[in-house]
C-alpha cells in the first residue's frame, strides 16, 4: 500500500510540473535576430525587433591620423550621440560600420551607450574606425540591433540558461549592408 501512495505522489508530482510549464527536459533552442536596416540615425530595437526608445545617430565623421598613432596614416574618426538611455550607466551597444559607396563593410565596432561622454555632451562622444582602406569610407552607418540583450550564452555552452534569440553577428569586412 505504501508503494501504491508514494507512485500516485510522484505522478501529482510530474504533471503539476508539465501543467506548469516545468519539465525534467530542458528544451533549448539558439536562434539569431534578423540584422536592421543600416543608417546614419537608427532607432535601436531589442533582439524581437522592438524598438528599445533609444535613438542612436552618427554626428559626422571624417578620415584622419589617430593623434596616438599618426604615423599608420588616416583612420576614420566618428562623433556619435545615444538618445533616450535611462540612467548614467545603462544602455544599449551598437555595432559602427564604415562602408563603401555600395555600401560593403570596410569596419566595424561596437559602441556602448554608457562610453559615450566627454567634449560633445552627456551619451554622445567619438571614436576611431580602424579600417584597411580608409580612403574608400563612403559613410559611416549604425546597425540598429542592441548588441547587449543577450548574455551571449549558447545551448551548446549551457543548456539551462543557455538559448533563445541572440543578436545578429557584428558585420565583417565585405559584407554589404
Amino acid at each position: 500500500m505504501p508503494l501504491a501512495r508514494i507512485l500516485a505522489g510522484t505522478s501529482s508530482v510530474l504533471t503539476t510540473l508539465t501543467l506548469s510549464g516545468c519539465s525534467l527536459v530542458w528544451s533549448c533552442t539558439d536562434t539569431t535576430a534578423e540584422r536592421g536596416e543600416a543608417g546614419v540615425r537608427v532607432q535601436v530595437v531589442d533582439t524581437d525587433g522592438r524598438p528599445s526608445g533609444v535613438t542612436a545617430e552618427v554626428l559626422g565623421w571624417r578620415r584622419e591620423p589617430h593623434p596616438q598613432v599618426p604615423a599608420e596614416g588616416d583612420q576614420v574618426h566618428f562623433d556619435i550621440r545615444f538618445q533616450g538611455v535611462d540612467g548614467e550607466w545603462n544602455g544599449p551597444v551598437v555595432d559602427v560600420c564604415a562602408v563603401d559607396e555600395k555600401r560593403v563593410v570596410l569596419g566595424c565596432q561596437q559602441v556602448y551607450a554608457q562610453e559615450t561622454f566627454g567634449h560633445l555632451g552627456k551619451h554622445t562622444g567619438d571614436s576611431w574606425l580602424h579600417v584597411e582602406h580608409p580612403e574608400r569610407t563612403a559613410e559611416v552607418l549604425l546597425i540598429p540591433n542592441d548588441q547587449s540583450d543577450h548574455d551571449g550564452r549558447t545551448c551548446d555552452q549551457d543548456m539551462k540558461d543557455g538559448g533563445g534569440v541572440h543578436p545578429p553577428d557584428t558585420p565583417s569586412p565585405g559584407d554589404q549592408l
